[in-house]
C-alpha cells in the first residue's frame, strides 16, 4: 500500500495519504449545550475534540461526567487556557454570556476560528446589547466582524468567517418561520405576534427554583412579556432582510418538557393559501434542514426531538387575511448544538450535514 523506502515508509507520502483532521476545542463543555456538541461531535468524521474545559470539573475525565460517551471520547476537562485553545483550529464557546467576548480577539489573532453559542456578538449596536445583557462589551470592534450563523441567510458568508455569532433558540424558530414572508414584503411588519415556548433545557443547567419539576411540572406560563433579550435579536435580522423596521410581539413561554421550542407566528397577507406554500417549498427546497409540511400540517416537538431539523407548515384561511405560521425544533440541536456544527461544517468546507444527518428521536 505504501512505498517503502529502505526499511522505512517514505513520509512525505504517508502524509499525503493521510486525512487531515480539524481539531477543536469546546469550552464550557458540562451544560447541557456543551454536552450536544460533544455527543454530536464524536461522529464527526473530519474532526478531533482536542481540548474540552470546565473550571469546576477540571481532571475529570469526560465519560465519567457523561456515561453516554464511554468508548467515544478519552479526554479530561481542563481549565481554559488561552494559548491551549489557540492551538485548536476552531473553538466552540458553549458559555455564559460575557465570556467569550474576553478571549476571542486573541483566538482569532492566532488564526483560531470561533463559534460562539452565547449572544455576545448577535448584535451589532453595542448600546443595545448592553442594554439587554447588562455588562459593557469586551471587544465590540469585533461586532461588525461576526457573521450572524444562520445558514439559511448567511451561508456565503460563513464559508470566509473566522467569528460566527450562533443563533439564539428563539430567534432560529421565529426567522426561519418568517424569512420566505419577509423576504417578499408580504407581510404587515408592524403586525406580527410571535407566540412562542420552549422545553426546560432551554434555561441552562444551573440550579434555579423555577426550573425544579415540583416548581415547572404540570404547569405553562408565559415569561419576558414585558421584553426578552431575544426581541432585538429578531428585529435586527428581520430589519435587515426587509430594509425596514419590523415591529413586532414576542412573548416566550416554558413548557412542562425537556427539549423543544415550539413558535405560533400570526400575521396578515394579501396572498392566498397556495401560493404562500409554494413560496415556502421554493425557498427551502434545497436546505438540508428546513423542512416545509403539506399545507394545514401541524408540526410537534416530538418531531424534531434531537434532530437539527426545523419543520414548518403554514395555515390561511380564505374567510381572513390571517396568517399563522407553525415552526418547530429541538432548541438544543438546531436552536443551539446543532447549528454551531452545521456553521463549523460550512466553514471549513466540510459536508454540511456531517454528523447532523441523523432522523429525531421517537417517542
Amino acid at each position: 500500500m505504501f512505498k517503502k523506502v529502505n526499511s522505512g515508509y517514505h513520509i512525505p507520502f504517508i502524509k499525503m495519504c493521510m486525512k487531515v483532521v480539524k481539531k477543536i476545542g469546546i469550552v464550557g463543555a458540562t451544560g447541557y449545550t456543551g454536552v450536544e456538541l460533544l455527543r454530536l461531535l464524536v461522529k464527526h468524521p473530519d474532526i478531533e475534540i482536542t481540548y474540552v474545559t470546565s473550571r469546576s470539573n477540571a481532571g475529570t475525565r469526560v465519560d465519567a461526567m457523561f456515561p453516554n460517551l464511554r468508548g467515544y471520547i478519552d479526554l479530561k476537562f481542563s481549565d481554559p487556557t488561552t494559548d491551549a485553545l489557540a492551538e485548536c483550529d476552531l473553538v466552540f464557546f458553549a458559555t455564559p454570556n460575557g465570556i467569550a467576548m474576553k478571549h476571542t480577539a486573541q483566538l482569532i489573532k492566532s488564526g483560531t476560528k470561533v463559534v460562539d453559542l452565547a449572544a455576545d456578538f448577535r448584535i451589532k449596536d453595542v448600546k443595545v446589547w448592553s442594554k439587554w445583557y447588562g455588562m459593557e462589551h469586551a471587544c465590540p470592534e469585533l461586532l461588525t466582524e461576526a457573521v450572524y450563523g444562520l445558514p439559511e441567510i448567511n451561508r456565503e458568508f460563513l464559508k470566509s468567517a473566522s467569528l460566527v455569532a450562533n443563533p439564539g433558540c428563539y430567534p432560529t424558530s421565529v426567522i426561519l418561520g418568517l424569512l420566505p414572508l419577509i423576504e417578499n414584503n408580504l407581510v404587515e411588519l408592524d403586525n406580527i405576534i410571535a407566540d412562542t415556548k420552549s422545553g426546560v433545557s432551554g434555561a441552562g443547567k444551573q440550579a434555579n427554583v423555577a426550573t425544579l419539576f415540583s416548581e415547572m411540572g404540570e404547569s405553562f406560563k408565559a415569561y419576558g412579556v414585558a421584553g426578552h433579550r431575544h426581541q432585538p435579536e429578531i428585529s435586527q435580522i428581520l430589519s435587515l432582510v426587509s430594509n425596514q423596521a419590523v415591529d413586532f410581539t414576542f412573548v416566550p413561554h416554558l413548557l412542562p418538557i425537556i427539549r423543544g421550542i415550539h413558535a405560533t407566528i400570526y400575521s396578515r397577507t394579501d396572498a392566498d393559501a397556495a401560493s404562500i406554500q409554494q413560496l415556502y417549498e421554493k425557498k427551502y427546497e434545497n436546505e438540508p434542514f428546513v423542512d416545509v409540511l403539506a399545507q394545514g400540517s401541524h408540526p410537534e416537538t416530538r418531531n424534531v426531538k434531537t434532530s437539527n431539523m426545523c419543520q414548518i407548515a403554514v395555515h390561511k384561511s380564505t374567510e381572513t387575511s390571517r396568517i399563522v405560521v407553525l415552526s418547530v425544533i429541538d432548541n438544543l440541536v438546531k436552536g443551539a448544538a446543532g447549528q454551531a456544527i452545521q456553521n463549523m461544517n460550512i466553514m471549513f468546507g466540510f459536508e454540511e450535514t456531517s454528523a447532523l444527518d441523523r432522523p429525531a428521536l421517537l417517542p
